[in-house]
């Protein structure tokens, strides 16, 4: 089958749902009411607080740089990590509740994608348990099974921006990364995929538009549906093409994205 595309690779927070703002921020703040403390995200903080990847890291940077004085136990990483776990706990109740509905085109990619036979993964920093929450709430109870491989949380030591989780997920896979289509949402994402040499699709999310995406096979805003189209925000798109992502735009992409790599090797 030589380079073709064979596997999709999902992220999962902003790029399967807007999970971010609705969901892991309330998480947050609901753990830290629950555990005494006055600490709050606000939409704005956590963006900033996003820049880093992984929620026990983020609560990390929260207390270095927004709380240096802050008086904690003398294991912080047990605290830190008790507070992660009550977290996961705020998020599934909210996923659980519908309050974190999948972003528009993404069940239909997803039905299209199976029905057309290409392999399914999720390679993502948020935990296994979070994934799981969202997918079986918002997608399906079944929904775990159609992703071959769920590459999630703590599986690799380096989380994105580092590739760790992409290699992980092609060795998982048995794939080469020619093989393969990452889709993600972040600036973070997109490096960690491109430096497991995967042609990434990116759709941003709110918290990402600002993001440079540098080396993108294509930019968009969301993967649209047929009467809801998705807007180009970088990236070649033929006007004649349906303006939404199905699987025959998913091959074109990755085609296009093969082709490119080969040219630049040549050029080198």
């Amino acid at each position: 089958m030589g380079n073709d595309l064979q596997a999709v690779i999902f992220d999962v927070d902003g790029t399967l749902a807007d999970t971010e703002l609705h969901g892991h921020r309330v998480a947050f703040n609901q753990a830290f009411a629950e555990a005494g403390l006055d600490w709050t995200w606000s939409p704005a903080l956590y963006g900033e607080l996003l820049k880093v990847t992984g929620g026990k890291e983020r609560i990390r940077r929260y207390i270095d740089e927004y709380v240096p004085g802050f008086s904690g136990p003398a294991d912080l990483d047990g605290f830190i990590a008790g507070l992660h776990r009550a977290k996961n706990g705020h998020y599934a109740a909210l996923a659980a509740a519908g309050e974190i509905p999948l972003r528009p085109g993404v069940r239909r990619l997803l039905d299209e994608a199976r029905a057309a036979g290409l392999r399914l993964a999720i390679a993502t920093t948020t935990s296994f348990e979070n994934v799981e929450a969202l997918l079986i709430h918002a997608l399906a109870t079944d929904a775990m099974n159609w992703f071959e491989v769920i590459a999630a949380g703590d599986v690799v030591p380096a989380k994105k921006p580092a590739p760790d989780i992409y290699h992980y997920t092609l060795h998982e896979l048995g794939l080469p990364a020619s093989a393969c289509l990452a889709l993600e949402d972040s600036a973070n994402g997109l490096r960690s995929a491109l430096a497991a040499a995967i042609p990434t699709l990116v759709t941003v999310c709110d918290y990402t538009r600002q993001d440079h995406f540098s080396g993108a096979a294509l930019v968009v805003d969301q993967l649209g549906e047929p009467g809801q189209p998705f807007k180009l925000i970088d990236g070649a798109w033929d006007d004649a093409a349906p303006a939404w992502i199905d699987v025959a735009a998913l091959r074109r992409i990755h085609r296009h994205a093969s082709q490119d790599g080969i040219h630049q090797q040549a050029a080198r």
